[in-house]
């Protein structure tokens, strides 16, 4: 009985254009205990950090909420950047995405979950309907939500797909990253208060 050759064996081990010297081989890095160098600045490190791992507020307005919870969903996968977990609580969120038109009655709540979230924290007004009132021009509803809320990035639509979520959510993170400050505040540089559902100003 002869000797069976292994059918997984390669046809070719020396390439065709391979010249008369061999080929160098790469020294491979072996770990010698000494201690590696990483400079870099703090501010640097911590802008990385939370523009790595924004968390959302659960809050969906209007139809808009279809498209973000798309986003959170397989096809876009919003969890590829770290911003899959959606918090029902404003005080363990840092990130406010306003998904559909305001009304003035909504708007009060709107602003106590915004001042009940921690500092630093941003907001992406989704939609036209958020962002200039979109087709709803009238006394019902807030014609853009930067009229009670610093708004750090409109994302046009109506509704904005999935995509334009994500390209929004990139370009938020890529300002934290850069350093930009949050717009201001627009009721406290007017020094406007609104009115609560229960009378208290906010």
């Amino acid at each position: 009985m002869g000797v069976v050759k292994n059918p997984w064996e390669p046809v070719q081990t020396v390439s065709n254009t391979q010249t008369a010297r061999p080929r160098q081989e790469l020294a491979m890095h072996t770990k010698d205990g000494d201690f590696g160098v990483l400079t870099t600045q703090v501010h640097k490190l911590l802008d990385w950090g939370r523009s790595s791992s924004l968390w959302p507020a659960l809050f969906g307005l209007a139809c808009c909420a279809i498209e973000m919870m798309a986003t959170s969903a397989d096809r876009f996968d919003i969890a590829r950047f770290g911003a899959e977990v959606y918090r029902a609580s404003p005080r363990q969120s840092d990130l406010l995405i306003v998904a559909g038109r305001c009304s003035v009655k909504m708007a009060p709540i709107l602003r106590q979950i915004y001042d009940q979230m921690p500092e630093p924290k941003w907001v992406i007004s989704m939609g036209a309907c958020a962002s200039c009132g979109g087709v709803f021009n009238n006394y019902a509803i807030v014609q853009g939500v930067d009229k009670i809320l610093p708004v750090d990035v409109f994302i046009p639509g109506c509704p904005p797909t999935p995509d334009m979520l994500l390209y929004g959510f990139n370009e938020l993170q890529r300002k934290i990253r850069a350093g930009i400050p949050n717009p201001p505040d627009p009721l406290k540089d007017s020094g406007l208060q609104l009115i609560g559902p229960i009378g208290e100003e906010l």
